[in-house]
């Protein structure tokens, strides 16, 4: 218990004090670009200077709940940390972190979903690392949104890497040290994320992702549009900037991923299966999503990506699979890290 305390106590004190900026990643330019620009340079890089710390509200033993004044996103953005076992008693070891994403549209908080809707605590008990469950909004995308040119808030690749990353090697002793993976909408920022910035992650997996974008740009506009978004805002129109659709879609962006670089990649293919109740419908979104996994699996391979596919067939998109994947991914996804 007292060490407990005074976690508590240091996160307060760092929640007045202002991060410090971080440096642009190296990068080679985007697919159809004519320069790199990094996500500070989209979204302006004082951002990651002026986030703050604001909440750490301890929920659990485990559960640790971030609340981080977000000029990248215009207001307070959230995060879900589970603390790695014997954090508390070893106030100076760092620790890998494990980014865990969120899928679209959920009905609830995003960053709390993998803890309420699977045993994510119990899978990554023996993990030593920081496994974070960052907000990525109901239909985010994971991206520094386009808002027709203009850019600013949304900027959700901000927000996770250049003011949620160094916050947590700050507050929580993170290390240098980073995966990656996700479901749905998650699954497309994992690989996007991981190639984006190969540099910054170590392996990544994506769970019935949306992992090649142009195969389906409507599929895609549909969602904004059925939240109420503009769906030019996110990357512009499907044809007139076809270089930032490209420049996000995990599918054109596996060039950039180095040679060996460890995958997980699983999807069903919408036919009702074994985790699923007797009546459940075909699920034609995850049919399609099987369709793109495909693709995306043959083309890393290709490139020499060392890519773990789990294509299992009969499976829909809902939770229980995802679990099971997790299950599945967790030892690649540690295996650079520990």
């Amino acid at each position: 218990m007292p060490n407990r305390r005074r976690t508590l106590a240091a996160l307060s004190a760092l929640a007045a004090a202002p991060l410090l900026p971080t440096r642009a990643e190296a990068r080679s330019p985007e697919p159809g670009s004519s320069k790199a620009r990094s996500p500070e340079a989209l979204a302006g890089r004082r951002t990651a200077a002026r986030a703050r710390l604001v909440a750490a509200e301890r929920v659990s033993e485990r559960v640790l709940d971030l609340t981080i004044d977000s000029p990248a996103l215009g207001r307070e953005g959230h995060a879900r940390v589970l603390l790695p076992t014997g954090h508390d008693r070893e106030p100076h070891r760092r620790w890998p972190v494990l980014y865990l994403l969120h899928g679209c549209c959920d009905p609830g908080p995003g960053w709390e979903a993998w803890t309420l809707n699977t045993d994510v605590e119990a899978i990554t008990a023996a993990t030593p690392a920081l496994i974070v469950s960052p907000e990525g909004g109901p239909v985010g995308f994971y991206s520094d949104w386009w808002n027709g040119g203009h850019y600013g808030p949304p900027a959700w690749e901000t927000f996770h890497l250049a003011e949620l990353r160094p916050l947590l090697e700050r507050a929580l002793r993170a290390n240098g040290r980073r995966a990656i993976a996700g479901l749905s909408m998650g699954g497309f920022g994992a690989l996007s994320y991981a190639a984006r910035h190969p540099r910054l992650f170590r392996a990544a997996a994506s769970f019935s992702g949306v992992i090649h974008t142009t195969l389906d740009p409507t599929g895609v506009q549909n969602i904004l549009t059925g939240y109420g978004a503009d769906p030019t805002a996110l990357w512009g129109d499907p044809a007139a900037q076809s270089a930032l659709w490209d420049a996000h879609n995990p599918y054109a962006l596996i060039p950039r991923l180095p040679r060996g670089y460890p995958l997980y990649v699983a999807c069903g293919n919408g036919t009702p299966g074994p985790l699923d109740p007797p009546d459940r419908p075909e699920d034609t979104l995850e049919r399609g999503l099987g369709e793109m996994a495909q693709r995306y699996v043959h083309r890393a391979r290709a490139h020499g990506l060392a890519v773990t596919a789990h294509l299992y067939g009969p499976g829909t998109h809902t939770w229980p699979y995802w679990e099971r994947e997790l299950t599945h991914a967790l030892p690649l996804l540690t295996a650079r890290l520990l």
